[in-house]
């Protein structure tokens, strides 16, 4: 496909039938302007990427800022594991960030941005499980460390080709070579260094706690991991009896939901002050103890028991109770199987006895430890269950078997001995692991903590200093979560990490922190390069205290302790980098997805304050999640959602970056991605703005082929009103970009893209398409192509990092005619320049008030055209507009000219009296707002306003309000409209906008002559659409009428105002050769007139930049005829000796050129219908023929 490309190039300039007005490429070696009709989005934007690429554009704005010696924006990026494919989550954010970055490049700084690669933990170790059959710790031993973590490293970048292929096709501009990953030594180094500074400061310590723990991965999680992956599940919920030893036929009762943990019970918990019963349970003829408000969990009705006793929880305490299961029976005489209390039991679920296995549970751990029922050190012998979650030996009846297994066979067993009161299933929201997908438990692990709870104060305050995009999630979740932050476990009983530094006695006494590969060498005696665990396992550290050789405890970091690190691990801080660091930390600007609240913002907040004592960021945008279309998860098993890089390849990446930025989803909420939404930002964003640039470059071509040379000069001198207004609009837009910018609401920008497009294309450019055309003097003409020129450098520059491809291609097109094309040099780009600078004096408040009431003017005559059935196309007498304020009328006065043209009336007046055109207010009552709302009132409420007088309506409209029969009712819960009541009932009225304007409809003949005359420009213009001309393409319109001698009147009275308008001559017949070959010849019809419409020329289909004369109306040489729904076009096999000869292939992208047909597949077949064959490279022997196209 190069080759091909690379010869039709090469044909583009010699084959006199392909112009190179239509070629797209970017060549910044040729000094012409180009645009094409049509444009296939993400066809430009790999063109640009090639350009980037070849011409190292990213890497020289990278030098261009550093030679500069701007000021560093110092970015962090949040490094992703390359064990999967990139998702929308992963676009969403890469699309913020890249906007962000690139603005602050456009605006003064450097920003070095290099992409970061999470390489240790979870997400690597579970695939390896996953393949090697890994099931726990005794599985790794077989196999041996170092082959594990071979596996481990072998898979680390295993898609890292693929997120640099999205990445890049996303536009996004950030450095693969120069990254960093957690698995580099100089990487975890200063990770070791980290960990060094927090031992010393006292904030490390050794201890047991109960955490979520994943069987899966054998592993504990941090807290905040747990909220990553929250699944509703449906688990048993069991009632059993615990009969007390000082009250024979007497037995308290607990409510779980984890019957697995019951063989660990060691207690009972009440609330001492909450009121619990002694009951006899009718039907069972049993006694049960409960707290008073929970007897709802086991009866349904009052008649079922009886109460015989009531008395505080605290009365219970101290009793002990006959243990469910036999296996830690040894612990009763030691304080274990007795009622504790604690304020933590409520009444809002249970039966207000809660059973305490403190080896499975936060609060039974606390509860148990404060009361003795165990002691400090006893953890491992009441924790029978192993890192793979399956019970030890102690527990005979189920051992080896997985507690989630266990649940069905302990309840059975629990029935068998009289113990299950009563068995049901609960449906709640359960923690899974969010790397292996599988049910967490809580289990008490010794592990290595950092003392979070110490600094909290600290977090909090540096918390403060912090900007964040939407700030409700800083001072909500986030501090919410600060504010009952707990210490942090970051050892994992894992392998490939990096390992905890800590070398420590056999008795636990001596421990050693190790805080550099240096220290740890000269402690050793060894030469290290890798501190992975393989590579310094078997090393030991002489005691210094006489105790034998120091061993380093087994554990490695959590992989979050290592991405909260990267701030200055990137650095490799403080071995290299010092100054580099310390003068740009902290970051001006991070951004990740809303689940990162309690992960990576969560990491590099503690380890910035225990570390600093400062916030690792500036600033932060939060981005929400992306769902699918139905508002479920994306799935890929389900295939709810587009593929990412379809949607690329479809729409390309400038939709769908604006798309994404546009939604709720940058304000933290949640997006249901819709391709139509992407599709939509192509049709109301991108497709209009491109056709105000193609609109430019088409008149630029018009204006030069009178032989004059266009060069852009800024504008200096303005007196044309419409120019002052949109470029006061231009700089009013940069000042709003600026303003939100610098507060990083990236939401807010496009919908005033959005409304400044539609001001351009809509407004500035229809009303001034005569002056761009050159039609009102080459003075006027220059004015407002350099005006219209202007306009659109400032919104590219400004819109750059936001749509870097669009941006990109026009800039290279426009920069050839900025200053002698100075700015085409081969190498330049959009994106190497500054961001254009707001200039006030530009801003013309006076001018942009005036505008408004002329488009309010006309906007209002476009809805009286349309509700009364009255086409532009036919001129009206009159259009009045009627306001009190003389400014507002002195303003639509001034502008009479585009008010009269755009609504094709022939005058407009002003009026400041209402009465003079007898015009009322009159309003009906809404019935969807009041009628839900005054419900039996709501009859004579809407008399009342039926009843309500213009002038009492009026004041309601200016008021918005007023009181009807005691009732406030707002004037936008009416039905409002203004009534004329003229003689010959000539006009109609509307209000919008605080703007109200009457229009007479009435007609004659003569308007309906002209109406008709602007029918006919219209079936021409569409005539030249269709045949895709272009502006510059010479041609002569006949018309062949039969018997209509009306039609006939009208186009012999209207032919100049006609031919002024297609810009062409427009005459009667069908012409001959003489006037060019038949372009397009199609019957119309005008209103019930039907007649032949002939476009003749020397131009192929599609234009040309030339017109062509063939000798005898034939081209000399070689030639075929491709013909393609009734159009016929020749093109030359050998157009000169040193032009490849015509090739199917090439035959193939002409005939896509010819006819529009690019992104369609095509056949063409010869005279005798075969098939023409890609790999035909001489079609030299269809000289004279005719080959027929079929778009498939």
């Amino acid at each position: 496909r190069i080759q091909i490309l690379f010869e039709v190039t090469c044909m583009l300039k010699t084959r006199l039938l392909l112009s190179t007005a239509r070629s797209t490429l970017i060549n910044t070696a040729s000094m012409s302007l180009h645009v094409p009709e049509s444009i296939s989005f993400p066809k430009e934007e790999e063109k640009v990427l090639k350009y980037w690429t070849d011409n190292k554009i990213f890497e020289k704005s990278l030098k261009q800022s550093k030679d500069e010696k701007r000021p560093h924006y110092t970015f962090y990026d949040g490094p992703p594991f390359a064990t999967g494919l990139p998702h929308y989550g992963h676009l969403l954010t890469g699309a913020v960030k890249d906007i962000v970055t690139r603005y602050a490049h456009q605006n003064g700084f450097h920003v070095e941005r290099r992409f970061g690669w999470d390489c240790h933990g979870l997400p690597v170790e579970h695939e390896i499980d996953k393949k090697l059959g890994v099931t726990g710790p005794a599985d790794v031993a077989k196999i041996g460390i170092e082959k594990y973590n071979s596996e481990c490293r072998s898979i680390v970048m295993r898609y890292a080709s693929e997120w640099e292929d999205t990445v890049t096709r996303l536009g996004r501009w950030i450095d693969f070579k120069n990254d960093y990953k957690t698995l580099y030594p100089w990487f975890m180094e200063s990770v070791w260094w980290a960990w060094g500074q927090l031992y010393a400061k006292g904030l490390v310590y050794r201890g047991y706690k109960v955490m979520p723990f994943s069987t899966a991965c054998n592993t504990p999680l941090s807290n905040f991991e747990v909220n990553m992956n929250y699944v509703d599940v449906t688990d048993p919920a069991v009632i059993v009896n615990f009969p007390l030893d000082q009250e024979q036929g007497v037995s308290l009762v607990a409510w779980t939901t984890t019957p697995w943990t019951l063989p660990s019970n060691l207690a009972l918990c009440v609330n001492p002050n909450a009121d619990y019963v002694k009951i006899l349970d009718t039907t069972r003829s049993t006694k049960f103890i409960m707290m008073e408000a929970r007897l709802c969990a086991l009866y349904k009705d009052e008649s079922e028991y009886e109460v015989i006793e009531k008395f505080k929880g605290s009365t219970l305490v101290g009793r002990t109770y006959k243990p469910l299961f036999p296996y830690m029976e040894s612990l009763k005489d030691k304080g274990a199987f007795k009622v504790v209390s604690d304020g933590y039991v409520t009444s809002e679920a249970g039966t207000g006895v809660v059973h305490q296995a403190p080896a499975f549970g936060e609060d039974d751990y606390r509860v148990c430890l404060a009361n003795g029922v165990f002691k400090k050190g006893q953890e491992p012998f009441i924790c029978p269950v192993d890192p793979s979650g399956k019970f030890l030996p102690l527990v005979t009846d189920f051992k080896d078997m997985h507690v989630k297994e266990a649940d069905k066979h302990i309840i059975k067993h629990l029935k068998d001995a009289g113990r299950m009161v009563h068995a049901s299933t609960i449906n709640h929201s359960y923690p899974y692991c969010w790397r292996s997908d599988t049910p967490l438990i809580y289990k008490v692990v010794p592990g290595w903590f950092i003392k979070v709870t110490a600094i909290r104060d600290r977090l909090l305050f540096n918390n403060d200093k912090c900007y964040w995009v939407p700030e409700f999630v800083k001072e909500k979740r986030f501090r919410n979560w600060l504010e009952d932050c707990r210490d942090w476990s970051v050892s994992r009983n894992r392998y490939w990490g990096t390992p905890i530094p800590l070398w420590v006695s056999d008795d636990g006494e001596e421990v050693v922190c190790v805080s550099s590969i240096q220290e740890l060498s000269e402690l050793t005696n060894t030469v290290v390069t890798d501190i992975h665990r393989e590579s310094i396992d078997h090393l030991e550290i002489p005691s210094k205290c006489g105790k034998g050789m120091l061993k380093r405890v087994p554990e490695v970091f959590d992989c979050w302790f290592e991405s909260g690190s990267m701030p200055y691990a990137q650095q490799h801080y403080p071995f290299e980098n010092t100054a580099k660091f310390e003068s740009n930390f902290p970051a001006d600007f991070i951004a990740e997805g809303v689940d990162q609240t309690r992960g990576w913002f969560y990491t590099l907040l503690v380890l910035s304050t225990a570390l600093f004592d400062k916030p690792p960021y500036k600033n932060l945008i939060v981005t929400g999640l992306v769902l699918a279309a139905d508002g479920k998860k994306m799935s890929k098993r389900l295939k709810n959602y587009p593929d990412p890089r379809e949607i690329l390849d479809k729409y390309g990446a400038d939709a769908l970056r604006l798309y994404l930025i546009n939604s709720p989803v940058v304000r933290a909420d949640t997006l249901r991605f819709k391709e139509e939404g992407v599709k939509d930002i192509l049709k109301d964003v991108l497709l209009p703005w491109f056709n105000a640039y193609r609109f430019l470059i088409q008149n630029i071509l018009l204006y030069q082929e009178e032989g004059k040379v266009f060069e852009y000069a800024e504008p200096q001198t303005i007196t044309n009103v419409m120019d002052q207004w949109i470029l006061s609009y231009a700089h009013s837009l940069i000042r709003f970009v600026n303003v939100e910018m610098a507060a990083y609401r990236l939401y807010t920008v496009v919908p005033r893209l959005v409304n400044f497009i539609e001001n351009l294309t809509n407004w500035y450019v229809r009303l001034n398409r005569s002056r761009i055309r050159g039609e009102l003097g080459v003075e006027d003409c220059e004015r407002s192509l350099n005006t219209l020129f202007s306009v659109l450098l400032i919104i590219n520059k400004l819109m750059a990092p936001f749509t870097p491809f669009l941006t990109e291609m026009m800039y290279q097109n426009m920069s050839r005619v900025i200053g002698k094309g100075r700015a085409a040099q081969q190498g330049d780009s959009i994106h190497l320049q500054l961001l254009p600078k707001f200039q006030g004096h530009m801003v013309n408040e006076e001018v942009e008030r005036s505008v408004g009431v002329m488009q309010a003017v006309i906007e209002a005559g476009r809805v009286l055209r349309d509700r009364n059935t009255l086409p532009l196309k036919y001129p009206l007498k009159e259009v009045v507009l009627v306001d009190a304020d003389e400014a507002r009328l002195s303003d639509a006065k001034s502008l009479e000219t585009y008010i009269v043209g755009e609504l094709n009336v022939r005058k407009l007046t002003v009026s400041s009296d209402k009465n003079k055109y007898d015009v009322k207010l009159t309003a009906k009552p809404n019935h969807m707002l009041l009628g839900k709302r005054l419900k039996k009132d709501f009859k004579a409420v809407s008399g009342a306003i039926v009843a309500l007088t213009d002038a009492e309506l009026q004041e309601m409209k200016d008021t918005g309000s007023r009181e009807i029969l005691g009732h406030v009712i707002k004037f936008e819960e009416l039905h409002a409209s203004y009534e004329v009541k003229s003689e010959d009932g000539s006009y109609a009225a509307t209000s919008m906008n605080n703007v109200l304007v009457l229009l007479d409809c009435n007609t004659d003949k003569e308007m309906m002559a002209e109406g008709q005359a602007r029918e006919v420009i219209n079936r021409i213009q569409k005539l030249r659409k269709k045949a895709q001309l272009v502006p510059t393409d010479k041609i002569t319109v006949f018309y062949q009428l039969t018997k209509d001698e009306d039609m006939g009147r009208v186009l012999n009275t209207h032919r100049t105002f006609i031919e002024n308008a297609i810009k062409s001559r427009f005459t009667s017949g069908t012409g001959d050769k003489d006037s060019g070959n038949v372009i397009i010849s199609e019957e119309v019809d005008v209103k019930g007139s039907k007649f032949l419409l002939t476009l003749r020329g020397d131009v192929r289909v599609g234009g040309g930049a030339e017109v062509t004369q063939w000798p005898e109306g034939r081209p000399s040489g070689p030639y075929l005829t491709v013909r393609h729904k009734g159009l016929s076009r020749d093109i030359l096999i050998a157009p000169s000796p040193n032009t490849p000869v015509l090739s199917a292939a090439i035959l193939e992208q002409e005939v896509k050129s010819m006819f529009g047909l690019f992104g369609s597949d095509v056949e063409l077949r010869t005279e005798d219908d075969v098939p023409l064959a890609v790999s035909d490279r001489d079609l030299t022997r269809l000289n004279g023929t005719t080959v027929t196209v079929q778009a498939l």
